[in-house]
């Protein structure tokens, strides 16, 4: 059975918080103060280096095993500016038209019969002298 996308997503990122933890836990040997802050060395300004090395170590795991896993999914990741991957097409959705209505094509009346004015009404040409 195939997940949704929200589904799959919802698990990386829950293995992504659970491993972040216990990359917070191995960064401080056991000691309650010393995880305390490294929690609360983490904030809203904090970057990437002012993390302690096995948290970054985590994440970078995290990061890479939730790009596998997506691609296991079937979901592709592609660079913003790549363009969209074509898929090929059958030859049966490409028609317009209903294959049992023959006498209708496609965007327009069906044969033999054409409407007596436009849409703004009967053409109005020169006037004869």
């Amino acid at each position: 059975m195939n997940k949704s996308a929200t589904d799959v997503m919802q698990e990386i990122l829950f293995s992504a918080v659970v491993d972040a933890l216990d990359g917070l836990k191995s960064a401080s040997k056991g000691v309650p103060n010393t995880l305390l802050r490294d929690i609360g060395s983490v904030h809203a300004n904090a970057t990437f280096a002012d993390l302690p090395k096995e948290l970054q170590a985590a994440i970078v795991a995290s990061v890479r095993t939730a790009f596998n896993r997506l691609n296991k999914e079937g979901y592709s990741i592609a660079p913003l500016n790549a363009p969209p991957v074509r898929r090929p097409v059958r030859a049966e959705t490409t028609s317009h038209h209903r294959p049992d209505d023959k006498r209708r094509r496609p965007g327009g009346p069906p044969r033999g019969r054409t409407p007596p004015s436009g849409p703004r009404g009967p053409r109005r040409g020169p006037k004869a002298p």
